[in-house]
Order: structure tokens, then C-alpha cells, then sequence
């Protein structure tokens, strides 16, 4: 009866009265944790603690406990705890916590933990400007609904005076590269903790590049000079192909290096005929000249062979003559991520009807099992994919090249002397290069550091594309060293005695070298989402996974190796593992990938049909 009476009671209270702050009563239903009612009118003191509070750039993490002193509770399944941002009132973010156990037998599930990254918190994007205040809220089920309230933080164990934490937050896009001052702020009277955000630049990546070692050409010259090569490209028709001619042409490099580098050297050993030109950029936005403009149309003309090793707009809109060939080396190993046209339709991916990669006469792969990942990716047949095998996988079989590096690396890197050597080499987040970055925030610098710097160095090898900087402070400049301008990868894999890296088709080349590996994916799910894999990914990897800066340190320092995934990671993704490949490729050079074992390879000589009979031309003689 007395509970029927006080349930009539909040029930007219509710019709007759404006709702209050802490507790609101709906209509009665069945108890439902998924849609819960909220009782009003009752109120309990929040006892609260912060046991431990850190910072790692934008990523925040936080432990404590915190419970309703007047009802004590074993299911943690009836307690929901949060921390709740607000900017002028109004609720804007929650982050979930998750409930710990606690030492009171009273409250056994009085713990929580959390993090939060602020850098992405807003939608994939940084805090928005404002000033915020951070609670903690509480939501336990009594018998009558749920009791929610919410209060400060608390107070800070062996914390006595107030704190400030202060650092920077980037946001790269294709049109705008932002970058934002993240200000927390802790008052010890009130126990209460604060943080502000607030938008320090804006950048145009299209109209301010920076670091740059060449002049940039304007859009819209660049657009006019790509048409008028296209233009003098059909002119230079009337010139023969020369079938000695092999042009290498990159927008990614000055100097040859890669599959180039292999290629050439090979080449140079045989007694060929061959007439070797070069025409490299360092980017395709570097200006190039109305003489090279020409230059390159009578190359891509008359050349037997032109040689690609990453992505050309330039040539993409030509087409190729009948009797030459533009090979795509390609700069990577292996099918890892998607690339090109599996990611029609996802973010940053092309347009069906782009003309990107879809005129490679051949591409070069290292297994039959990827090629049609990469005729799906440039859009090709499957015809046209060649799998002779990667050049610069050479030196995974050349001890003495090996030897040499080494010693050589040891010069100029004499850090790694004497101790073991990490290489951590992620590939970038983001669309394209105008908003390319890496999430530094989700490793702890400082742990890493205090585990590990007496018996390891850390290299980092970062993405070319990557636009912001680690914050490492000056002090670890012991342990963390940054050799990012490296061209040659491979040459620090060759030092590498573990290799810590994501969704790089870097682990193809370490695998070869039988060493432990270690895949830190503290982002897996949104990476699969937006950009998505070839395999499954936990199947796929030759190594441990780790999504946590403690599981990283604890891989390190307990390295394990799957002798038998690694093994047949290797054979799977390498037809030919024997250090020939460059051979292999310009002996296909030499013969016009023919293959004297396939008769359907045989060119068909042009006054004649594919059945024989021949082809009368006006004015021939014979």
C-alpha cells in the first residue's frame, strides 16, 4: 500500500509540477535497460575518486570509482557510468566507462576506466572550439527506474594543488589542414576538471604547401600542359617505335631507387641494345617545362618500354601503340589493403569512370594469388598481369648485400650499435596525401621509453605522405630516432631485429627475412571500415596484433614467432622466392614477354589475320 501511495504521489508531482534537474519519472513500464524509465525524487550523494588521470598529446585516460552512497549494488550490469562533456548547458559528448571492481564489499563494482581521444571525439574530427566542463555521471536501476545524476570528477589521489595540461590537435582534409590548442584544467578546491579547445590555423593544403624542394606548377597550367602533351603524343605518331628504347618515368622520385634501381642495375650487366632515359619528378605537382612537356610526349611515342613504379596522371588519358608497352613496377609488395578501384564507392576512392591505371599494358606482381587483386585494383585483365616477381626483393637473398648494409647502416645510424633495433614504419590514415596523418596519440611515448631504452633503440619510418610530427619529447633522444627520410626501406629492414608496423604491405618484404613482427592497430575497426582489406585481416597478419601501448611493450619484450603462418605467408605471396625476379623481368624485356612455351603469346605479324590468311595493303609491294 505505501508503495502504491508514493507511486501516486511522484505521478501528480510530474503532472503539476516543472520536472527537476537530477531526476525525471516517465510513465511506468516493465524494468527494460535498453529503454529505461527515470525515476525522480530521489537523490543520493555521489561518492567519487580519481585514482589515476594521464595524457598522452590529445588521448586522455582516466580510473577512479565512483558509486551512489545510499544504494549499494553487486550488478554491474544496473550501473552505467560516464564522463560527460557540456559547453553552455547543453550536453555535447558522453564517453562511456567501464565499470572495474573495487576493494568494498558494499560496492564491488564501484571502479571504472576510460580514454578518450580528443583529437578525434567530434565525429572522426577534433573537440570543437568552446569551453567545456567534464562530469561524471552515474546510472544505476532502482526497482522504481533509473536514478541519474551526475557531479564532478572528484578529487585526484596524492594530488593536492591544481593541475594544467596543455597540447596541440591537427585535423587534415583534402581542402582544410587544421590545427587546434587542447587546454585541461583541474581545481583542486572545487574537484572539478575543465577543458577548453581552441583553432590556432587553417590551411588550403592545395594552396600552401610547404617543405617543398620544387617549384610547384599551378593547377590549371599543370591541366594545360597535360593536354597539350596529350596533343604533340599523337604528332609523335608518325615516328616508329624505337624497339631499343626504355623510358623510366616517375612523379615520385629524382633519383632511381626501388624496382628502378634493380632493373637498371640488371640491365647494365647484360650486353643489350637497349637505350636507357630517364624522366623523374619528385612530385606530380612539381612544374615541369613546355621543352620537357614535348620531351616526354616523343618518349612516351616512340619508346618500346615505358616504366612506371607508382601513380602517373600524366600518361593516363594516352594511348598506348600497339607495338610498345607501359609497365607498372609498382612500388609496393604484395595485396594488403585496398587500392584503386576496390575502393569504388569508399571514401577517397576513384570514379567508375576514371582513366587512372587502366592503360598498363603489363604490371608486375610477386604471386599468381594477388593477381587479380591488382587487375581489379589498375582496372586491367588479368592477362596483363605479370608475375616474374618484385626486383627489389632481391636483397632479401644477397648476403653479402646484406652484410654490406649492415655495416654500412651501423656508420651512419651509430645508435643501434650494441643494442636491438626497432623499426616502426605505419602507413598513413587519411584519403590522399592532402590529408594524410598518423594518430601519434595512441602510443605512449613515455612507456615505451621507460620499458625499453636500455636494451632497445626505436626507429621511425614514416609514411612520406604523413603531414604531422610525433611529440616526442627532447629527453628520449636516446631511444627515439627519426630516420623518415631513408628512401630505401628495405635497407632498414635489414637492421630491423623486429619490425612494429599496421596495414603497410611492408610486412611482405620483412617476412622474407624470417623475423618477428608486430601489427599495432589500435584503430582496426574504423580503418576497416573506411578502407577495408584484400583478406581478413586477423587471419592474414605473419605476426602478433596489439591495440594497446601495454600489449605492444609486452610483444616486444616476449617476441614470439609462427614459424609455420610465416612460412606459408611467404609462399602464398611469393611464387619465385629466390633473389632473380630482376632477372626474371628483363629477360622479358629482352624476348617481348614471350612466352616459347605458350603459342597463343606469338604476336600475329600485322598483314595477318589471327586465323593466317593475309591482309593485302594498297600500294605494297611484294
Amino acid at each position: 500500500m505505501r508503495q502504491l501511495l508514493r507511486r501516486i504521489k511522484n505521478k501528480l508531482r510530474r503532472i503539476f509540477r516543472p520536472t527537476q534537474t537530477n531526476a525525471i519519472l516517465q510513465e511506468e513500464v516493465k524494468p527494460n535497460y535498453d529503454a529505461p524509465h527515470l525515476v525522480e525524487g530521489v537523490n543520493s550523494l555521489i561518492k567519487r575518486r580519481v585514482n589515476t588521470i594521464d595524457f598522452n598529446g590529445a588521448y586522455f585516460t582516466i580510473s577512479g570509482t565512483a558509486f551512489f552512497e545510499k544504494f549499494p549494488e553487486k550488478d554491474e550490469e544496473k550501473i552505467i557510468k560516464s564522463l560527460v562533456l557540456s559547453k553552455d548547458g547543453v550536453d555535447d559528448i558522453e564517453i562511456p566507462l567501464v565499470n572495474q571492481s573495487s576493494d568494498d564489499a558494499r560496492f564491488p563494482v564501484a571502479g571504472y576506466s576510460g580514454v578518450a581521444n580528443f583529437a578525434v571525439i567530434n565525429k572522426g574530427k577534433p573537440l570543437e572550439p568552446g569551453q567545456y566542463k567534464i562530469q561524471i555521471q552515474l546510472k544505476q536501476y532502482l526497482s522504481d527506474g533509473w536514478l541519474i545524476q551526475r557531479t564532478s570528477v572528484g578529487k585526484i589521489l596524492d594530488c593536492d594543488h591544481d593541475l594544467s595540461y596543455i597540447t596541440n590537435m591537427t585535423s587534415y582534409s583534402a581542402k582544410k589542414n587544421s590545427q587546434y590548442r587542447l587546454i585541461f584544467k583541474y581545481n583542486f578546491a572545487a574537484n572539478s576538471l575543465e577543458v577548453s579547445s581552441n583553432i590556432l590555423s587553417e590551411i588550403n593544403p592545395l594552396e600552401n604547401e610547404l617543405n617543398t624542394d620544387f617549384v610547384l606548377e599551378r593547377p590549371l597550367m599543370r591541366g594545360l600542359k597535360r593536354r597539350v602533351l596529350k596533343i604533340a603524343y599523337r604528332w609523335y605518331h608518325i615516328l616508329p617505335v624505337n624497339q631499343h628504347k626504355i623510358s623510366f618515368v616517375s612523379d615520385s622520385r629524382t633519383s632511381i631507387s626501388g624496382n628502378f634501381e634493380f632493373i637498371y642495375q640488371e640491365l647494365l650487366k647484360r650486353d643489350t641494345k637497349f637505350k636507357i632515359s630517364f624522366y623523374l619528378k619528385p612530385s606530380i605537382k612539381a612544374k615541369k617545362s613546355w621543352r620537357e612537356v614535348f620531351t616526354l610526349a616523343k618518349a612516351f611515342a616512340t619508346s618500346r618500354y615505358i616504366l612506371l613504379d607508382d601513380f602517373y596522371p600524366t600518361i593516363y588519358p594516352l594511348t598506348i601503340r600497339h607495338n610498345a608497352d607501359l609497365i607498372q613496377v609498382w612500388h609496393a609488395v604484395g595485396a594488403f589493403k585496398t587500392f584503386g578501384y576496390s575502393r569504388v564507392g569508399m571514401p577517397g576512392g576513384p570514379k567508375l569512370d576514371s582513366l587512372n591505371h587502366r592503360n598498363y599494358t603489363k604490371a608486375l606482381v610477386s604471386s599468381k594469388h594477388v593477381a587479380d587483386k591488382y587487375a581489379e585494383g589498375f582496372g586491367i585483365p588479368e592477362k596483363n598481369i605479370v608475375t616474374t616477381g618484385i626486383p627489389r626483393t632481391d636483397v632479401f637473398f644477397d648476403q653479402e648485400y646484406q652484410t654490406k648494409i649492415r655495416q654500412k647502416l651501423q656508420e651512419e645510424l651509430p645508435y643501434i650499435k650494441g643494442k636491438k633495433v626497432i623499426l616502426f614504419a605505419p602507413t598513413f590514415r587519411g584519403n590522399g596525401q592532402q590529408s594524410a596523418y598518423y594518430p601519434f596519440e595512441d602510443i605512449n611515448f613515455n612507456k615505451l621509453y621507460k620499458t625499453l631504452h636500455k636494451d632497445y633503440v626505436f626507429l621511425l619510418k614514416i609514411h612520406p605522405f604523413v603531414q604531422n610530427q610525433p611529440n616526442i619529447p627532447y629527453k628520449y633522444a636516446d631511444f627515439f630516432h627519426d630516420v623518415s627520410d631513408f628512401r630505401e626501406i628495405n635497407d632498414l629492414l635489414m637492421v630491423a631485429d623486429e619490425l612494429i608496423t599496421d596495414y603497410s604491405s611492408v610486412c611482405f618484404e620483412y617476412a622474407l627475412l624470417k623475423r618477428p613482427m608486430i601489427f599495432f592497430a589500435p584503430d582496426l575497426t574504423d580503418y576497416m571500415q573506411k578502407r577495408s582489406f584484400y583478406f581478413d585481416y586477423l587471419d592474414f597478419i605473419p605476426g602478433s596484433l596489439a591495440e594497446t601501448t601495454d600489449e605492444l611493450i609486452a610483444q616486444i619484450q616476449h617476441e614470439s614467432i609462427d614459424k609455420q603462418k610465416l612460412d606459408s605467408f611467404v609462399d602464398y605471396f611469393f611464387d619465385q622466392p629466390d633473389g632473380h625476379a630482376s632477372k626474371r623481368f628483363v629477360d622479358n624485356l629482352i624476348n617481348g614477354f614471350k612466352d616459347p612455351d605458350d603459342q597463343n603469346n606469338q604476336q600475329t605479324p600485322d598483314d595477318v589475320t589471327p586465323d593466317g590468311k593475309t591482309i593485302p595493303q594498297w600500294g605494297k609491294l611484294k
